[in-house]
């Protein structure tokens, strides 16, 4: 990876992302698809609620304790990966009791407090504040093909030994993720942006309104997930449509990762936030046209691209413009904020029968409406201060 600050960050990061994705495969298995679709309903909404708690331990208080530590953010990322080393053996003594539950958790907060601590860290790995979506793009990119790669192995394992083997090489993986951490060395120091003294105001406004633009995109995406899954299984579907809209959906995201970069040659990181909702209005428009799987397979790409390119936007837009000092807790309060409206969104499909046509309508509607209000906001003039 070679022996730069920001390769450095990568390398612990690639690693940490083949740690979980072996972790998520050792815990995979639902009984969705094994019961009828109004018992399904209520344990699909209890688990949507369930993934909120790691955000309550999160947001109050690591995204302050990555601020306030001197050499904090590096030393969550150790942290973080030795915590997750330490509940992967637990996970794997007591997959088949109730020290599961507990052990997971932690893991899950440990998880994402190392995003947290991830984002806070790239402004002072990388030369300038123009390789901010760069940097993210290559860090989203990476850790998605890592966590293709560490599923190869991690499926043999469980096929030839059990769950509680994966875990044990899992907590091997976050081990060694560690011990890269460890070797992180920022190569500028968290300062105070002389921008922020100029007009502090805009700045902030700026990144609230686009964390406004981003929290729809979520709330999408956590609808869109379930609108389609229980559509295909009101309608029977055959089992691959499952993977064919989920491969949609990531193959969205990855291609936004590429493309954002490329855009940011052009636009600044505003006018990304806001052509992600405008291609996700036209999509919704187009898909409660077309109708059929092809439509689902359609919003799934254009909803996971949107997505995928706005979120690189906004982080970069809060490394850039929010508080150096401050990035910890900016990033674990507006992660906690997205994965709360992710529910949100996730839970009305959940809770009430929507045909897809219909659920295409309410995406562009709600995302057309979030864009004409980011725009008029941002037309609006600040007021300077007194």
């Amino acid at each position: 990876m070679g022996s730069s600050p920001f390769s450095k960050l990568a390398l612990a990061h690639l690693m940490s992302a083949g740690g979980d994705a072996m972790v998520t495969l050792a815990l995979a298995g639902s009984l969705f698809f094994d019961i009828s679709p109004s018992a399904a309903r209520g344990r699909v909404a209890l688990s949507l609620i369930l993934t909120m708690a790691p955000f309550a331990v999160v947001a109050p208080f690591l995204g302050p304790a990555i601020d306030r530590l001197q050499g904090g953010r590096r030393y969550i990322v150790v942290f973080t990966a030795l915590g997750r080393s330490v509940s992967c053996l637990f996970m794997a003594a007591g997959v088949h009791s109730l020290v599961l539950f507990p052990a997971a958790f932690f893991t899950l907060v440990f998880s994402k407090a190392h995003f947290v601590a991830k984002s806070a860290l790239v402004p002072a790995v990388v030369s300038s504040d123009d390789e901010l979506v760069q940097a993210n793009a290559k860090l989203v990119v990476g850790s998605a093909l890592m966590g293709l790669v560490a599923a190869i192995p991690g499926v043999a394992i469980l096929k030839l030994f059990n769950a509680a083997a994966v875990l044990r090489v899992a907590s091997i993986v976050f081990f060694f993720t560690a011990v890269a951490a460890v070797r992180i060395v920022p190569s500028r120091e968290d300062r105070a942006d002389p921008a922020d003294e100029r007009n502090p105001a805009l700045r902030s406004r700026g990144i609230v309104l686009a964390s406004g633009v981003i929290g729809v995109l979520r709330a999408t995406v956590g609808f869109l997930t379930f609108l389609l899954a229980f559509d295909f299984r009101r309608h029977h579907a055959p089992a691959y449509w499952y993977g064919i809209v989920l491969a949609c959906s990531v193959g969205g995201g990855l291609l936004g990762a590429v493309i954002a970069p490329r855009l940011r040659g052009f636009v600044r990181e505003e006018r990304i936030v806001v052509a992600a909702l405008v291609v996700v209005v036209v999509a919704g428009v187009a898909a409660s046209v077309i109708g059929g799987r092809g439509a689902a397979a359609l919003m799934s790409t254009v909803v996971g691209l949107s997505a995928g390119a706005g979120k690189l936007a906004f982080d970069s837009l809060v490394q850039r413009d929010g508080q150096h000092s401050a990035h910890g807790r900016a990033f674990a309060k507006f992660e906690s904020a997205f994965q709360l409206l992710w529910v949100v969104g996730a839970l009305w499909p959940v809770l009430l029968t929507i045909g897809a046509e219909a659920g295409y309508v309410i995406i562009a509607v709600m995302t057309g409406a979030a864009m004409v209000a980011y725009v008029v906001a941002r037309l609006r003039p600040v007021a300077a201060p007194a």
